[in-house]
């Protein structure tokens, strides 16, 4: 085989694998043009910087397209017109914090003069220097972690504006005491206590928390207030507001949405 056959046949070969490259190349574009146009269109209509997941799901049939709490319904109306579907009306709901514990009712082991930050106050011996193991530390992990100005501490224990907070969930994953959670907005009632500790334990603690006496379950018409590890619960697909939880608990734990703090 002389030079020039190992020349053509090399340059034959190049041709070739460039071409097929080239087509596959195309046919990639081509076939994969819907789906980014549509993912890119949806990114485009969620209004926070790290939604490229959220955006993914959507294009792709695996999430809602009201699955985006900060945007509200308008967002979601938008990414129904581009997913050519009726946006489903969603339950509004609202960052909560489980705990009335305040500066006023509680008591304190220690004085604590570490970092201001809950994540490290809540690993200090015993949890934190609030008498109340599952307490608020009032330090506000969760008032630097919110992006709308939607929480604050107040006397020592933090607090929802309802009218600012978008259910983003970012003041639940920082606080890690793990006492905020997304209720809904319209929730009539409020148990404000994560305690299940003791009676005894509870009322030497903070005089507002749940002491686990089952009150609240045998007034319920509905059966709505249950008992969770000796802490009262309100299934919020059962209660109707009618408040005989918040009127027989001896210590105003429970309490209603307009309450203040609640």
């Amino acid at each position: 085989m002389d030079m020039t056959t190992i020349i053509l046949a090399a340059v034959l070969v190049g041709a070739v694998g460039l071409l097929i490259g080239i087509l596959l190349c195309l046919a990639g574009k081509k076939f994969a043009v819907e789906e980014n146009e549509t993912e890119a269109a949806v990114r485009a209509a969620l209004p926070g910087n790290n939604c490229d997941g959220l955006a993914k799901a959507i294009a792709e049939g695996k999430a809602p397209v009201n699955a985006c709490p900060v945007g509200g319904a308008a967002v979601a109306d938008e990414i129904a017109r581009i997913m050519g579907v009726e946006a489903e009306a969603g339950e509004q709901k609202v960052a909560f914090v489980a705990c009335a514990g305040d500066c006023t009712v509680t008591r304190v082991k220690y004085e604590y003069y570490g970092k201001a930050d809950c994540k490290a106050a809540s690993v200090a011996p015993g949890g934190g220097d609030k008498l109340c193991a599952y307490g608020c530390l009032g330090l506000g992990s969760c008032v630097r972690a919110c992006p709308f100005d939607a929480i604050h501490v107040v006397q020592g224990v933090a607090l929802v504006d309802e009218d600012k907070c978008r259910a983003c969930g970012k003041c639940v994953a920082a606080c890690p005491k793990h006492l905020i959670s997304l209720v809904p907005k319209n929730a009539p009632v409020r148990v404000r206590c994560s305690s299940h500790d003791m009676a005894r334990t509870v009322m030497a603690a903070c005089d507002v928390g749940c002491r686990g006496c089952t009150l609240c379950t045998r007034v319920c018409p509905n059966g709505a207030a249950k008992m969770d590890n000796g802490l009262a619960v309100i299934d919020y697909s059962l209660c109707t507001g009618c408040g005989a939880c918040v009127e027989k608990c001896p210590a105003h734990s429970i309490q209603r949405k307009d309450a203040p703090g609640a």
